[in-house]
């Protein structure tokens, strides 16, 4: 069945990452799912991944793509300024983004969630697309939701092990 409504389609794949991460524990594992989950799902998607806040930097984590910038400083790029900002950014077009970090020559668009919880930088989702303007408040919806779903399910899982 093909979905051509993108909130549809997010609905579909919320389901998928609830289903696939419920009940496990590893973080690594679930980031790795939710990545391919995403990039599977979208056409438009040409880099998906999670870059994870490790001695006051970000560090590249599980990712589906090509080869990516392995360290981001807070405050640089994208994905450094949403740490910094503690907000999710859409960049219709990374070349109008002072600052852009290009890991891909190739990339036109990004958005970037910030993973925070209870005050704690634990990294950032970074989707790109090799379209200009692909992302919109439907992306920044449903991204933040699973980013949420995945930090309660981080902060329950670290509250069992210590």
């Amino acid at each position: 069945m093909i979905i051509k409504d993108k909130k549809e389609k997010y609905k579909q794949v919320v389901q998928q990452v609830e289903s696939i991460i419920s009940g496990e524990p590893d973080l690594i594992a679930n980031l790795a799912n939710i990545t391919a989950i995403l990039k599977m799902n979208f056409e438009d998607f040409s880099w998906v991944g999670f870059y994870l806040w490790r001695f006051k930097e970000l560090v590249l984590g599980p990712f589906q793509g090509k080869p990516a910038c392995v360290r981001i400083k807070k405050g640089k790029g994208v994905c450094g300024t949403s740490i910094k900002d503690r907000k999710t950014i859409i960049v219709p077009d990374v070349s109008q983004f002072e600052g852009h970090i290009y890991c891909d020559h190739e990339t036109k668009s990004e958005i970037v969630i910030p993973m925070i919880k209870e005050g704690h930088h634990f990294g950032v989702l970074d989707v790109d697309s090799y379209k200009l303007n692909t992302f919109d408040d439907i992306d920044k919806f449903y991204l933040e939701y699973i980013v949420k779903h995945l930090m309660d399910s981080i902060v329950e899982y670290e509250k069992k092990i210590r």
